[in-house]
């Protein structure tokens, strides 16, 4: 074994199981910690929860909800639906017995009075179900129905029909004797239904469609002759085409542009499952009496305490075998403590380095590294790599993981350093400053910046523009 790897191991070896507990609870995430303090709480009796408040946060700063705490009820589950299907005649044996209205939804036979209902999600309809809804709604022959059903259940996400009517006329049972042109009839049908657009084959017969329903004038029908013929020509600002292949001029070519983006070119999103992700900060940055402050927050903070009744038996009975458990149950609450203790340290050090940004944003931010923070706190570079990773700070100006004010930089003509954060903050200036007729390109972007003392190359331009999801120049000019 090489030495290098030996003394590695040894030094792995060596840690207690208190300071690997430390280490462990160092890198993760608020969600993460959270779940690993459920499992020692469901592990061991003698830790349970505790009402305090974390001790080193001031009463007004932390972030309550109005109401007080949170329930932290687990939220009731859904009974399945019993109900048993219905029979049908060749095409409900041949499909399934699925019928064409959606179920109700499924209730719950919980009546637990503590169950937090804040936290169950809102029932939301889906596209299926709003389809299926208006189909039902119809009336049209069963055959017809159920053939529309089934172009239904070939949507995707954004409500388009990825397949062709031949090929699913092919996918059908053989004893159905469906042909293509029967599934043209459904599609029709499936073409009448809101959202409109739904069941188109491409974003151009999804907008043509859109188009169809607005009243006929002449902006229309050039914009449904673009939508249909030159759509990828307009994705491109390719305006000097389009005028010549339909013979407009640039008022009425501006006017059918902003109708045709005022379409919606993927009508199912809007009935897509959308599962809400929520960031609790760990830190809250104020300032208080003209100084930037970091505070740890208390809604982050898991409040633990020792179970007295369990304690009280163990100091009466020695030989409990409970002992170890009580060991862990404090260390716990120590590291617990001690993470929160460090991610405050590490915020502060990074919000006075830079206080700059909270005074005057992205554009004052300074270049930072994990070695210059370590120095000042007499930490290792991986500690502080481990704190401000997924740990977040809530600032007057949002909510930024830590690690967002660590970044490369460039050098200016007066011997200093410009961050990249800035740079990329000064470009989104100027971009925004721009005329939309002669927009700037990254050349020229990089001149403007080199005439302030900055100096970009044109590829970095680019690679700082296309992380801004900034399109090119040609794609940002206007009419």
């Amino acid at each position: 074994m090489k030495p290098t790897l030996q003394l590695k191991l040894s030094q792995h070896l060596a840690l207690t199981p208190q300071l690997q507990q430390s280490i462990r609870l160092l890198q993760l995430s608020t969600v993460e910690l959270e779940q690993e303090i459920e499992k020692y709480l469901a592990e061991n009796p003698l830790l349970e929860r505790s009402e305090a408040d974390y001790p080193a946060v001031p009463a007004d700063t932390a972030l309550r909800p109005e109401g007080g705490e949170s329930d932290t009820s687990a939220p009731p589950e859904k009974a399945e639906n019993a109900e048993s299907p219905s029979e049908g005649d060749a095409f409900d044996d041949a499909w399934g017995s699925e019928g064409l209205y959606p179920a109700s939804g499924s209730g719950s036979n919980n009546d637990d009075d503590d169950a937090d209902f804040r936290e169950v999600q809102a029932c939301t309809t889906t596209l299926r179900e709003h389809l299926l809804w208006q189909l039902g709604l119809m009336q049209l022959p069963r055959r017809d129905l159920t053939l529309t059903q089934c172009l239904i259940d070939a949507l995707d996400e954004d409500g388009y029909l990825t397949q062709s009517l031949e090929e699913l006329a092919e996918l059908l049972p053989a004893e159905l004797e469906v042909d293509a042109d029967e599934l043209a009839v459904a599609l029709s049908l499936l073409h009448s239904l809101e959202p409109t657009g739904v069941g188109a084959r491409s974003p151009q017969e999804c907008l043509a469609l859109q188009l169809l329903e607005l009243p006929a004038e002449p902006i229309q029908a050039l914009a449904l002759c673009i939508a249909r013929e030159h759509l990828p020509l307009l994705a491109a600002h390719d305006f000097a085409r389009i005028k010549k292949l339909t013979g407009c001029d640039d008022a009425a070519l501006r006017d059918a542009q902003t109708l045709i983006r005022s379409l919606n070119p993927r009508p199912g999103a809007q009935y897509a499952a959308l599962e809400a992700r929520y960031i609790t900060p760990d830190i809250v940055v104020r300032k208080l009496r003209g100084q930037w402050t970091v505070s740890v927050n208390g809604e982050a903070y898991p409040r633990l305490r020792i179970n007295r009744l369990y304690a009280d038996i163990l100091s009466r009975q020695r030989g409990s075998g409970l002992a170890g458990q009580l060991q862990e149950a404090r260390w716990l609450i120590k590291n617990v403590q001690q993470r929160f203790d460090t991610i405050q340290r590490v915020g502060q050090a990074i919000v006075d380095r830079q206080r700059q940004f909270f005074e005057h944003g992205e554009v004052a931010m300074r270049p930072l590294v994990l070695r210059e923070i370590a120095d000042i706190l007499g930490l290792h570079e991986s500690t502080i790599s481990r704190v401000t990773t997924q740990k977040y700070m809530a600032t007057p100006r949002g909510i930024f993981e830590l690690k967002y004010f660590f970044g490369s930089h460039v050098a200016t003509d007066t011997g200093g350093a410009c961050s990249a954060t800035a740079i990329r903050a000064l470009i989104k200036q100027l971009i925004s400053a721009e005329d939309p007729k002669k927009p700037l390109s990254d050349s020229q972007l990089s001149d403007v910046l080199g005439q302030q003392g900055i100096v970009v190359a044109r590829r970095t331009i680019a690679k700082y523009r296309e992380a801004l999801n900034i399109p090119p120049v040609n794609l940002r000019k206007s009419l």
